[in-house]
């Protein structure tokens, strides 16, 4: 099945991608300022603000995701409602989900980048999209932040032309 973020990434590397989102996206909400983080983008769209604390949701479950497939043959991956999880984020602050985000991030990175050419080939299955690897994963991670990164750029509009 065909990753859906896997065309956000263009040829950019998934891991350099990952790598390098948390101070891209600490950069671009200093940029945007505390008051335009809580206009969304459009009507009925999520605001800066509340597109990080997705990310720092995003993180917990894509950490759950990259152990499980490593420690569970052919794991099916538990699909989440974001409209759902996204109910509770008044409760954070931007800061909160910067934090959150950026150390299990890390976190993450230390494990990604342990895998050998066999764990990324790793097989799981995903309700909603079918038959993927771990490889696959660590492209959507990457995909998911770059489509995120151009929404908060747009947000940000002309902020982010320093960045």
């Amino acid at each position: 099945m065909l990753n859906p973020y896997a065309s956000q990434l263009g040829a950019l590397d998934p891991l350099e991608v990952i790598a390098s989102t948390p101070a891209k996206l600490r950069a671009l909400m200093e940029a945007i300022g505390g008051e335009r983080a809580e206009q969304p983008r459009a009507p009925g769209k999520w605001s800066a603000r509340e597109i990080v604390c997705h990310l720092a949701d995003c993180e917990a479950v894509f950490a759950f995701r990259l152990r499980q497939t490593l420690a569970e043959d052919r794991h099916v991956i538990q699909p989440f409602d974001q409209e759902a999880w996204a109910k509770r984020y008044a409760n954070y602050s931007v800061e909160a989900a910067l934090a959150t985000f950026s150390a299990l991030r890390q976190w993450n990175l230390v494990l990604v980048r342990s895998f050998s050419a066999a764990d990324l080939a790793r097989p799981v299955n995903h309700p909603e999209r079918g038959e993927m690897t771990l490889e696959t994963i660590v492209e959507t991670m990457g995909g998911h932040d770059r489509n995120h990164l151009k929404q908060i750029e747009e947000i940000a509009g002309g902020c982010a032309s320093n960045l």
